[in-house]
């Protein structure tokens, strides 16, 4: 008798039967900056010109159980720092939210932030995961949401930090949970996708989206936009499937505005998944997965005789898996380089070998703007 063995989805798919969690929303924190809320790369890495900008980007670092992952990822990173010439270096880390967990306490940064990555040399921005944003009901000591983030990364002025104990790491100038990066090659829009399973996203951050949108096109083909948000809007994974509200969120305001970005990153879903879409008009843009940061427990793929999940909704026309990891933990380092016609955005995904003792380029990708 043949037996046939499962394969896996090749595109997203849905977690049939999930509960309403909305009532886990937070409010949003006041902002530290001014609107709207752009932070020039300048201020913080000075110095970044030329035709090419090489960045780190990483989801899901904190890990309560197993702090091993976080640590090895965190030092094949720094170790990209020694390996190559100084203009090939990257510059700093773009980290896609859930940088501790389970909660986003201060008494967890130490541990599950500034110990593991007091060897990264460059400087950490970041966009707030859910557990970043969630507050534990039984903490000792109450706190607001995001109490503990805006003071790592949306301080008034760079300073040290008292979480970070004896680790020089000084906090960063973000202007507010929700921001805009600006660099000589890119435009980095940075979402807030709250707390929910599949995130939220507010009427007023969804206005000023489309303002920065807006913006970032007139730009063009002189600067790439690149959107990060934490919650995947595509994945085929077992926990958490694509958002459909973000999926909704997003091609509401691209046939809005009829702008849409290069390319979207985001983290939550602890693999790497790397989809492309074929919208109506031919163009295919990227949606990659990057969650592999160093939380113990990855996600598979799921099987496509999995009753569980589902992929057929229209929501999906389009969309094709590329390519997945979902079995070890890795990083992104992402290039963004002027060409003659516009912007090349190449995106190389390393995972760790056996030993976790070297980085393994495991997928690479091309955009071109």
């Amino acid at each position: 008798m043949t037996v046939i063995s499962s394969l896996k989805h090749t595109t997203p798919v849905i977690k049939k039967d999930q509960p309403d969690d909305s009532y886990k929303f937070q409010a949003a924190p006041a902002a530290s900056g001014s609107y709207p809320y752009h932070l020039n790369i300048d201020n913080v890495v000075p110095g970044i010109v030329g035709n090419k900008m090489i960045f780190h980007m990483v989801g899901d670092t904190g890990s309560i159980r197993n702090p091993g992952s976080q640590r090895r990822i965190a030092a094949l990173m720094a170790k990209q720092f020694e390996a190559v010439a100084e203009t090939d270096q990257p510059k700093f880390l773009y980290h896609l939210g859930d940088v501790v967990y389970n909660y986003g306490e201060a008494k967890n940064y130490y541990d599950q932030f500034f110990e593991p990555y007091s060897i990264y040399p460059g400087p950490i921005f970041a966009i707030a995961g859910n557990h970043d944003s969630d507050i534990n009901p039984a903490a000792e000591t109450p706190y607001q949401s995001l109490d503990a983030f805006t003071t790592v990364f949306c301080d008034t002025v760079s300073r040290p930090v008292a979480l970070s104990r004896e680790i020089d790491r000084k906090s960063i100038t973000q202007p507010n949970i929700y921001w805009t990066m600006d660099t000589p090659l890119a435009t980095i829009i940075g979402l807030h996708t709250n707390v929910p399973k599949y995130g939220v996203v507010t009427r007023e951050q969804r206005d000023w989206f489309i303002e920065e949108l807006q913006k970032a096109d007139t730009q063009r083909p002189d600067k790439a936009i690149i959107l990060c948000m934490h919650h995947a809007p595509y994945s085929a994974d077992i926990n958490h499937g694509a958002s459909l509200p973000m999926i909704d969120f997003l091609e509401g305001v691209f046939n809005e505005t009829g702008i849409r970005p290069d390319v979207v990153f985001s983290g939550h879903v602890h693999n790497y998944q790397r989809f492309n879409k074929r919208y109506n008009d031919c163009v295919i843009m990227p949606y990659i997965v990057a969650g592999t940061g160093g939380f113990d427990e990855l996600h598979p793929i799921a099987l496509t005789d999995n009753e569980r999940f589902t992929a057929d909704d229209y929501r999906f026309d389009g969309v094709s898996l590329e390519y997945n990891c979902d079995t070890r933990h890795g990083f992104l380092k992402v290039s963004v380089e002027k060409e003659s016609a516009g912007i090349a955005i190449t995106g190389e995904y390393y995972t760790t070998d056996e030993a976790g003792s070297i980085a393994v380029l495991t997928d690479r990708f091309v955009i071109e703007t």
